[in-house]
């Protein structure tokens, strides 16, 4: 199975999204617990959890990027997404982002996943930086953001949520125009 990711870390493999991953995708996406700090609906049905899966595999196919899909290693089971998408549509800038299933919580495969996310955004894709925000009442995200070094630059609405968000970013240490 490892001959399928393209992307390894300790505990977890990540390969890319396909049109045979609806039953996963509905795995995350359509558990409330998932998805109650990243989007106002109450439960995303099947049918926008199916849009939220084109558009991952979009955005693979048109930018190389997406929220990649993450499976632990050795079980193969799937534990959530981490990626990379454009910030605000603007193709030369990227926020990261994890969700991950609620039974896999608290065993810091998020952390795990960000750091691997963040490493493939500054070695293979040549990011100069990395922007990532939280709903602010998800206080594990913020730790996690900090742990890994992100700043704060500012507050912004998020459409998903219709909130206030904190946006933090990460500089790669990579000179823009430097491919």
């Amino acid at each position: 199975m490892t001959a399928d990711y393209f992307l390894t870390t300790e505990r977890l493999g990540f390969r890319l999204w396909t049109e045979d991953d609806l039953g996963l995708a509905v795995s995350l996406w359509s558990d409330p617990r998932v998805t109650r700090l990243i989007d106002a609906r109450p439960q995303l049905t099947r049918d926008e959890v199916r849009q939220r899966l084109d558009l991952e595999i979009r955005n693979q196919r048109d930018l190389g990027v997406q929220y990649w899909p993450f499976f632990v290693l050795g079980s193969g089971d799937f534990a959530g997404c981490c990626g990379l998408k454009p910030y605000e549509g603007d193709p030369a800038l990227y926020e990261m982002g994890f969700h991950v299933r609620f039974r896999h919580w608290g065993r810091g495969l998020a952390t795990e996943a960000a750091r691997a996310v963040i490493g493939h955004a500054g070695a293979v894709l040549h990011l100069p930086l990395v922007l990532a925000g939280h709903n602010p009442e998800n206080h594990a995200s913020k730790r996690i953001l900090e742990k890994l070094g992100f700043r704060h630059v500012r507050d912004e609405v998020f459409s998903g949520t219709g909130l206030v968000h904190p946006l933090y970013e990460l500089g790669l240490g990579i000179e823009p125009g430097m491919r």
